[in-house]
């Protein structure tokens, strides 16, 4: 599966099949969310909350595929994520953008 954060496959025809999503609220463990918030009295990153994130992004991403497979997609542009604090020590992150069907090559197009 093509994920693309551009709207289009450049050389290809593509056919919109919908929008899709995948989204996660993540939290971390309690003894690990008490040592980042000492890690914010002498400043730097915070090691713990960055893994969570990326694995955030990760099932959110993989949603999003599964959803795209699901219609028969070959790939799913204009992909976006966000993320938001739901509270105290936990993230939503959220993955979405268009599945797409290949149609064929772009009149004109040449392939390299």
């Amino acid at each position: 599966m093509k994920l693309l954060s551009i709207d289009c496959i450049p050389g290809q025809q593509i056919e919109a099949l919908g929008m899709v999503k995948g989204a996660v609220v993540q939290t971390k463990h309690f003894g690990k969310d008490f040592m980042a918030g000492l890690k914010t009295l002498v400043g730097g990153e915070i090691v713990s909350y960055t893994e969570m994130l990326n694995e955030a992004r990760q099932i959110a991403v993989k949603r999003m595929v599964d959803e795209a497979k699901a219609l028969d997609a070959d790939a799913i542009v204009g992909i976006r994520y966000g993320s938001a604090q739901v509270m105290q020590g936990a993230a939503e992150v959220l993955a979405y953008g268009t599945a797409v069907k290949i149609v064929g090559p772009k009149e004109g197009a040449v392939r390299l």
